[in-house]
């Protein structure tokens, strides 16, 4: 019987060793899968790449783990906001490297690799720094960059409920990256609100088909947590 359904965040967590590539879920706090992120810094793990759409908000989620100093690398969008001073803190210091990616080529980059793809080629960037040192193409009157895909150990994300095979579906803008990163992983871990039996889930309202997770774990605590969530 196949039961992706884990009572034991600690035991499921405890797989992630140091040195590994971690997609985390997320636009700003929407989708944020905060509860596994604490639950990665309780495993003591370091010199982790991150790659995620921003830097983190305030001092929670995404931002904790950065202050712990867990972090030797982050690939995002959006490493400035408002709220975003303990990234800044850090890289001030030249405690973290920064590999600024512009966000659809994010989304792409992580789909080619959740697609099996060798590169893609993208306008975005050609011409800016961005594009320093990377091949490039003139393709059908247009100029293109040559862009590898963004492959991951590790893939952390938030649904809003999932079934003992992994099947996932997503509430409103918390859908965001957690279907390609999930795709992206070798190993992808779900918190959901809340695990259903099987056939609770209409098919036709599955985003994540449970072939792409390996591990679902309910938790509570997170439900509607955000009315975007």
């Amino acid at each position: 019987m196949i039961d992706k359904s884990s009572q034991s965040l600690t035991q499921v967590m405890s797989q992630i060793k140091d040195g590994a590539t971690i997609l985390i879920g997320g636009f700003g706090p929407a989708g944020q899968p905060a509860e596994l992120i604490d639950a990665l810094i309780d495993c003591n793990v370091k010199n982790l790449t991150i790659v995620s759409n921003n830097a983190g908000n305030g001092d929670y989620g995404l931002a904790r783990l950065l202050k712990t100093g867990a972090v030797k690398k982050i690939i995002c969008s959006f490493p400035r906001q408002a709220d975003s001073y303990v990234f800044d803190e850090l890289y001030r210091a030249g405690k973290i490297e920064l590999e600024v990616v512009p966000q659809g080529n994010l989304a792409c980059r992580i789909q080619a690799s959740g697609m099996g793809l060798g590169a893609i080629y993208t306008p975005t960037g050609f011409g800016t720094l961005l594009a320093e040192g990377k091949e490039t193409r003139h393709i059908d009157g247009k100029d293109y960059v040559l862009e590898y895909p963004i492959k991951a150990d590790f893939a952390l994300i938030k649904a809003h409920k999932g079934d003992r095979w992994g099947n996932l579906v997503y509430n409103k803008s918390a859908r965001n990256f957690g279907p390609i990163m999930a795709m992206a992983a070798d190993v992808t871990i779900a918190q959901v609100g809340e695990v259903v039996a099987l056939g609770e889930l209409d098919p036709e309202h599955i985003v994540t088909p449970g072939i792409f997770v390996q591990h679902v774990v309910e938790l509570k605590s997170v439900t509607h947590a955000m009315k975007d969530e």
